[in-house]
């Protein structure tokens, strides 16, 4: 089964013709090669696979040979060889080189060292998550548990999925990180994101998790960013409002793949889903990634407070706040934290999402509605896609 990723198609297409340098970042195996692949058949592209050994010799002296080529250039997975974002530098700010730039990532331009400074004003990034709701015809719940990894999703059975996660957590270990130049045992790696599924949906307590593993809270901080900038988990920061309130000021953090949590979690199928004690946290992670791909706010955040009034998604479009909450419930309920989130946030419009099929209002600035019709609520902020 092929399905068809438009959107993602139509924002390279506006990069590569606006920017000398297009990076489509994400995390292994969400796709990227293949619209990449699909984009330079189009247009005659020379393509680069920056694992494969004969294509590194090709590059040898890289100057000179990505100067001498013309049209669309693809570079593969460009973050092992990360002396080429200087070469980048150098061709796109001569005036004689004719060759439009398409690089792929697994890692983000964080973690990659100056990555942001080299190409600075000269790149436009896109990022590609996995499937969403967008993109898919039929079950949501299958995309909730198997995740939105193309290879899992599509998987013929729920074991070939979870042993596709199962291989792919394995290889990212111990393949990945370490051609990122990081030094970390994967025993020890595997370990913390173990912890962290448990963690999900809550307020980062460094000293907890470091209690729990006995190590410092620095050295979580540290593995937490390597998961963080190869799109493993997103740390959701906290909005600060001018209030005269104590606000929570750690991040959330979140799996941005739901099938990853659930492996980590030993969850196999819906029924084990149901009935684990996670339930809730795990719907409320795979909404919140599906809301940001689909409105893709160009900051994301949450709100709380130490008093206990909270929101789980806080964003601006076009000058105007939005709120949303996302509750696991058949009948969701307003409750009197999203009103004083309504009124201490300025909000002109809260959303609680939930997994049924009907929308309603509550009242002018409160309304249910389903996760399936998130996407048209908000014209998407453009974010340099």
């Amino acid at each position: 089964m092929e399905i068809h990723r438009a959107v993602y198609l139509s924002q390279i297409a506006r990069g590569i013709q606006r920017a000398p340098v297009t990076a489509l970042l994400g995390p292994r195996q969400c796709g990227k090669t293949t619209l990449a692949r699909f984009i330079g058949e189009k247009m005659g592209a020379t393509y680069f696979d920056l694992e494969s050994l004969p294509d590194q010799r090709r590059l040898q002296n890289p100057e000179m040979v990505l100067g001498s080529l013309q049209g669309l250039v693809v570079l593969d997975e460009i973050q092992i060889i990360p002396e080429l974002f200087s070469v980048l530098r150098v061709l796109v700010d001569r005036k004689d080189t004719l060759a439009r730039f398409l690089i792929l990532g697994s890692a983000s331009p964080n973690l990659v060292k100056n990555v942001s400074e080299t190409l600075a004003g000269r790149v436009e990034f896109i990022e590609l998550s996995g499937f969403n709701l967008a993109e898919i015809d039929f079950s949501s719940e299958q995309l909730w548990l198997r995740g939105g990894f193309p290879l899992s999703y599509l998987a013929n059975s729920e074991e070939d999925s979870q042993v596709w996660r199962n291989g792919f957590i394995r290889t990212f270990l111990e393949r990945d990180i370490p051609q990122l130049g990081i030094t970390i045992p994967a025993t020890a790696m595997r370990r913390f994101w173990t912890m962290l599924a448990h963690f999900h949906g809550r307020t980062l307590n460094s000293s907890e998790l470091g209690r729990s593993l006995g190590i410092s809270d620095k050295t979580i901080r540290s593995y937490l960013d390597i998961l963080t900038g190869t799109f493993m988990v997103r740390q959701l920061q906290p909005w600060q409002e001018n209030l005269r309130k104590r606000q929570i000021k750690a991040p959330k953090i979140y799996f941005r793949d739901s099938g990853i949590l659930h492996s980590l979690l030993d969850i196999p199928d819906l029924h084990s889903l149901f009935g684990n004690p996670r339930l809730g946290a795990s719907w409320e992670g795979f909404a919140l990634e599906q809301v940001i791909q689909l409105i893709r706010p160009r900051e994301p955040y949450f709100w709380g407070t130490h008093g206990g009034s909270e929101l789980d998604l806080f964003f601006s479009v076009k000058g105007k706040r939005y709120g949303i909450e996302f509750k696991f419930s058949e009948a969701p309920k307003t409750t009197k934290s999203m009103r004083i989130a309504v009124d201490d946030l300025s909000l002109s419009h809260l959303w609680i999402v939930y997994p049924g099929k009907d929308a309603h209002p509550i009242d002018s600035k409160i309304s249910v509605l389903p996760l399936r019709s998130i996407a048209g609520i908000i014209p998407r902020q453009s974010n340099n896609n």
